[in-house]
């Protein structure tokens, strides 16, 4: 297994986890449970593979991805209740999980030999749309877009540490370690400490 596929097996079954919390915080039948999974599982992936004309999306061509999904639902659906706080249990497997996520699909940019404001971005597309569908569904303000928050920042900082991190030759494989290590000390630091961007307040006209 290459070490692409790994972090996109890595991804997946963490953002599977999360869809799967999701779906027990929603009351969700078992089948709501898998299809939130897979949905929040392999949506950046799909995206980016989209995108970037990869044929076959990486779940067509390996369709043990939606299995993983499938298995990560049904595991939630009979453990979520012995958890105390399943949202505090989803901000941190999600921080995991877009940390890993950007670092694939920076790689798989990178691999396709992208310049590197694809890379960067589908560094983003990965780590974050998956989660954002994954909200939208359900009725939830998507935690890309919670106020002030590091997720979408913290993704395009890791995307663009592991291009730094190639600039001066360290090879792919450091730099996407870099890239998941910067995204995700920014998100849990936003989690933690409320690490936070300025946010536009309104203002009385001028006279």
């Amino acid at each position: 297994m290459t070490f692409l596929a790994l972090l996109d097996f890595g991804s997946v079954l963490i953002f599977a986890l999360t869809g799967a919390l999701v779906a027990s915080r929603a009351q969700l039948d078992l089948v709501g449970f898998a299809f939130i999974a897979c949905l929040t599982a392999v949506g950046g992936g799909t995206v980016r593979d989209l995108l970037l004309g990869r044929e076959p999306v990486f779940w067509v061509g390996e369709p043990v991805y939606i299995l993983i999904g499938v298995a990560a639902a049904v595991a939630v659906f009979f453990t979520a209740h012995l958890m105390e706080s399943r949202y505090r249990w989803l901000l941190w497997l999600d921080s995991f999980a877009l940390s890993i996520a950007v670092a694939a699909g920076t790689g798989v940019a990178l691999a396709e030999g992208q310049p590197g404001v694809i890379v960067a971005l589908m560094g983003v597309a990965t780590g974050c749309l998956g989660g954002l569908m994954r909200d939208v569904v359900v009725g939830e303000i998507p935690l890309v877009l919670k106020q002030g928050e590091l997720y979408a920042t913290a993704a395009l900082a890791g995307a663009a540490a592991a291009l730094t991190a190639l600039h001066f030759d360290l090879g792919t494989r450091p730099a996407l370690v870099i890239a998941a290590a910067i995204c995700w000390v920014l998100r849990a630091g936003s989690i933690a400490f409320g690490w936070s961007l300025p946010v536009y307040k309104s203002r009385p006209p001028r006279a």
